[in-house]
């Protein structure tokens, strides 16, 4: 029988024992943070991110375009109040409800992302069950062979005598 498997660990799996799931958090903080300018910027571009993108922040800018919007209606012109409606109203109310939104879905893909990352988890421990399994099949298949060839060596001895 040729020599028996020898297992050895794919130097991925510890690699990803380290790093843990791959998140829209994690990304988001380490993306072009490759100088104190980058890392600055990731951060102050975060932290306006996540003040305009609540549902606050919409309710104040649809205060905001309120103010406007008595002018835009006295003027009587179609062209102004479809103005007001699409670069006012909507542009700053939409915005950060937009960010809600992809908040929302970040969370969702951040959820999936641990999700998958544990069932490839419980696959790699199972892997290496199956390969503790194989290794004793492994065993028992080299035990029946060698039980084979023994017979098959009294079977001719005895044949050799018969003779």
């Amino acid at each position: 029988m040729p020599d028996a498997y020898n297992y050895s660990q794919h130097p991925r799996v510890t690699e990803r024992e380290i790093k843990g799931p791959p998140t829209v958090r994690g990304a988001a903080v380490t993306l072009h943070a490759d100088s104190a300018m980058a890392r600055f910027n990731n951060k102050i571009g975060l932290t306006i991110t996540k003040s305009v993108g609540t549902m606050w922040a919409a309710y104040g800018f649809a205060v905001i375009t309120f103010v406007s919007l008595p002018a835009a209606i006295m003027s009587g012109q179609p062209i102004i109040i479809i103005s007001w409606i699409a670069q006012t109203f909507l542009q700053l109310v939409l915005l950060p409800i937009i960010i809600v939104g992809q908040n929302l879905q970040a969370a969702a893909s951040d959820e999936r992302s641990a999700a998958t990352y544990e069932d490839a988890g419980a696959i790699l421990e199972e892997a290496k069950q199956i390969q503790v399994h194989l290794e004793s099949q492994d065993a028992a298949i080299g035990t029946l062979l060698a039980k084979i060839q023994s017979l098959e060596e009294n079977i001719q001895r005895q044949q050799g005598k018969a003779v």
